[in-house]
């Protein structure tokens, strides 16, 4: 019999809305931040193989490194701060963050470079684990929808904008600068953070879940390990089958823990409420299907189509200009309407923008590129907004830092799995097409053999993204049974 869920009692200050502004200037800065270092590399890794004398084997764990420490730290940082209060982990984080990012620039070698990286990333999963769950408490509930979705949009437009910074920076400055450049923005963000982002703190007595933080921890780091490991020795391999058993393992402790703890890192109840789970889920898929892209279009931009870095960079911005637009209008259109008919409209534009992309040809032009992309962002930021804002209004408020880390981990696992397995599928298209394993990698096929593989891959995409799209409808039709049950029967 599970025992009694202990819900801590909380103090209700009296909120000052007036400085709502002023917190999510706050939170836009550590969210743009920690979200567009976990992109914004990815350009500069063929300098920096080439500037720190390394491989692209040992090059990639810049990126791995800081996305695996986020994912893996993300829901204890959450719990962490509805214990103790967000606002001293808040700030910690956004410290933290900037120290890592000037250490990341003062590396000398390449394995330095990686440990520090991971030290920026343990910031990072602070700053982005609270920053939904203190913009929900700084706006009034009929406005959460817009400012969710003005946080939401900065999310994805960090993701993605990041190759489009890099590009410029590296086109203009060395790869240093690329770390370089957080340390004003993380002094003045901490500066108005410390001044602006309100301090509530929940009383009586709270224990941390240490079993359900260690067995979560283990559990993502073998699940991580095996995607990422999985593409270099196959994912066949005994070791790696092994990661994904101590994986399944591991969760099923985790959940058997939850279920018994009063206090628990994930209270599981909040999964009992289909829109939150839902909404979860969609958004883990979106994620998933939009970091293949990300990861993908610079191989075909550069290597079929022949754009140097810096265009690459700008055509890249397609995406985060049709996300920052509409991101924001979502957001207001689901305080008004409902978040349900709002997501399942952005997730119809997001399935038409991905089978789009599956008809890029060797001979496409910038403006077909263009039309063919920017549904992607269009749907993403109709989708997201009000997405957050389902999420984070289904959670009771002493549980707002844990949703608030399990909508930050949903973008984090999806970016892993997304390259590791969308790349795998790429690679693996590639070759059959070129009717051979290359020992170089995928990118050295024939160009025919590469785009039929991309094509094939945002196939897959474009199926996957209507799995979402049928789950939300299947929600909407269930929100819309429960109204009319509910609106008693004349007569």
């Amino acid at each position: 019999m599970q025992p009694q869920i202990i819900q801590p009692q909380i103090i209700q200050p009296q909120i000052d809305y007036s400085r709502k502004w002023y917190v999510m200037t706050a939170v836009a800065m550590s969210i743009f931040l920690a979200t567009i270092d976990g992109s914004i590399v990815n350009v500069a890794l063929p300098t920096l193989v080439r500037e720190l004398n390394t491989n692209f084997a040992t090059v990639q764990w810049v990126v791995l490194a800081y996305l695996l420490t986020i994912s893996t730290l993300l829901l204890s940082m959450g719990r962490l701060g509805d214990m103790i209060g967000k606002k001293p982990i808040y700030i910690a984080g956004f410290i933290g963050f900037t120290i890592g990012s000037v250490l990341c620039g003062l590396a000398p070698t390449i394995h330095w470079l990686i440990a520090f990286r991971a030290v920026q990333a343990l910031g990072a999963s602070m700053t982005m684990a609270l920053g939904m769950a203190i913009i929900t408490e700084a706006f009034p509930p009929r406005e959460r929808g817009r400012a969710l979705g003005i946080g939401g949009s900065i999310v994805s437009v960090g993701i993605v904008v990041g190759p489009t910074l890099g590009g410029i920076i590296l086109d203009a400055l060395s790869w240093h600068w690329i770390f370089f450049v957080n340390l004003p923005v993380g002094i003045i963000g901490t500066i108005v953070a410390l001044k602006f982002v309100p301090d509530f703190k929940p009383t009586g007595a709270q224990k941390f879940d240490y079993p359900g933080a260690i067995t979560l921890f283990i559990s993502l780091l073998a699940f991580l390990l095996a995607l990422t490991w999985g593409q270099q020795i196959g994912f066949t391999d005994p070791r790696i089958l092994l990661l994904f058993v101590v994986w399944v393992t591991f969760l099923a402790v985790f959940i058997i823990t939850e279920w018994r703890m009063p206090q628990p890192m994930i209270d599981l109840r909040l999964f009992t409420n289909s829109l939150f789970s839902i909404n979860l889920i969609t958004g883990l898929m979106t994620f998933v299907a939009i970091a293949g892209a990300i990861i993908l279009m610079p191989f075909y931009l550069e290597g079929i189509l022949g754009y140097a870095p810096r265009q690459v960079g700008l055509m890249m911005a397609f995406i985060p200009i049709g996300l920052g637009v509409m991101a924001p209008i979502s957001g207001a259109l689901s305080d008004r309407f409902g978040s349900r008919p709002i997501t399942v409209a952005g997730l119809l534009i997001l399935v038409s923008g991905y089978m789009a992309m599956s008809t890029l040809t060797a001979d496409t032009t910038v403006w077909g590129y263009a039309w063919r992309v920017l549904p992607i962002g269009i749907g993403m930021g109709i989708f997201q907004s009000p997405n957050n804002s389902a999420v984070m209004g289904a959670a009771p408020r002493e549980r707002l830092g844990i949703a608030s880390g399990l909508l930050s981990i949903t973008r984090t696992l999806g970016q892993v799995t997304g390259i590791a397995i969308l790349g795998a599928v790429w690679a693996a298209r590639v070759m059959l097409y070129h009717g051979s394993v290359l020992a170089e990698g995928a990118t050295t096929a024939s160009v025919p053999a590469q785009i039929s593989g991309l094509q094939d891959t945002f196939w897959g995409v474009s199926g996957w993204v209507m799995i979402a799209l049928m789950l939300s409808v299947w929600g909407l039709i269930q929100e819309y049974r429960t109204r009319r049950a509910l609106v008693p029967k004349s007569g």
